[in-house]
């Protein structure tokens, strides 16, 4: 019965078609909601939910809860994307773990067809973890790996925050892919998409044709707030109606944050703010907001 079910499962993931797409993109850590590594099935029945959104997505490690390989299994033979991402500390060996997890699965999947880009660190010289150029070492590292297996037209890139994103990366990327939460600035919600898009242009005269994509942007519905910036549905709802129908018309790619609420994600500057991001609730199930999510007319 476990199988067959399985079976229908995988079908309709194959078949559902892409004008369901709501999202460029979204960002996914296929995490359990208690926090334990996920199985191919539990990931497949992610993207079941996930498919009306979006047949896109962004993780942040494939050596992690070894995530990456049942992405890539459920995402077989159906028309899902993904950023694979590799993590990068201060301690180079989680790297190294991830790059090497990496070659791996290019040995075991289509990564031409299945695979969006490579995305090496999320916020590493933000956090202090990295110079700039220590970052754009493993940038060219992982680039000079793919290209070694014969996958040079994978694009490489890193995300930064947008005022971290120096010449020095954005000589090394494929594209730029930025983050910007006009939350964490602290800015009231009739403002907020205003200085997010100003972000993007910033970045978008720095990086001087190269095509600028937001890894992460997104509003908290619950938690504490932060200055003018106040948590809540209605909130959470405007900003992404806003962000998400302004970058549609100016042609601008997109990665939402974020898919599901993580009750056991770790803890940011608000303590209870964390969990709150995802256009699905904790279950993984129930949508947060009703339908029409937004409306661009």
């Amino acid at each position: 019965m476990k199988l067959a079910y399985h079976i229908a499962l995988f079908a309709s993931l194959a078949s559902t078609a892409l004008g369901a797409s709501q999202f460029f993109g979204l960002n996914y850590n296929p995490k359990r909601p208690d926090g334990s590594c996920p199985n191919v099935y539990q990931v497949q029945d992610d993207l079941k939910v996930l498919r009306p959104y979006t047949n896109r997505l962004r993780i942040y490690s494939v050596h992690d809860c070894n995530q990456g390989e049942p992405v890539l299994r459920a995402m077989e033979n159906t028309d899902w994307k993904v950023e694979l991402g590799l993590w990068v500390n201060k301690n180079d060996a989680v790297f190294e773990a991830d790059k090497n997890e990496l070659l791996r699965l290019t040995k075991y999947f289509n990564f031409a067809k299945q695979v969006s880009a490579v995305v090496v660190g999320s916020e590493a010289v933000y956090r202090k973890e990295q110079t700039a150029e220590q970052l754009a070492a493993k940038i060219r590292n992982v680039k000079q790996a793919l290209a070694n297996v014969g996958l040079a037209s994978i694009p490489v890139t890193t995300s930064e925050t947008w005022p971290t994103y120096y010449q020095t990366l954005i000589k090394e990327v494929d594209f730029v892919n930025m983050h910007g939460f006009p939350f964490w600035e602290g800015v009231s919600i009739d403002k907020a998409n205003d200085k997010m898009f100003q972000h993007i242009y910033d970045l978008q005269a720095a990086a001087k044709g190269k095509k600028v994509v937001v890894g992460e942007t997104g509003w908290p519905s619950a938690g504490d707030h932060y200055g003018a910036a106040q948590t809540g549905m209605h909130n959470a709802q405007s900003y992404l109606q806003q962000f998400v129908c302004r970058a549609v018309r100016e042609n601008i790619e997109y990665y939402y944050f974020n898919s599901f609420d993580q009750n056991w994600a770790s803890t940011n500057n608000a303590s209870n703010v964390e969990g709150n991001w995802g256009i699905v609730k904790n279950d993984y199930v129930t949508p947060k907001f009703a339908e029409p999510i937004y409306s661009c007319k």
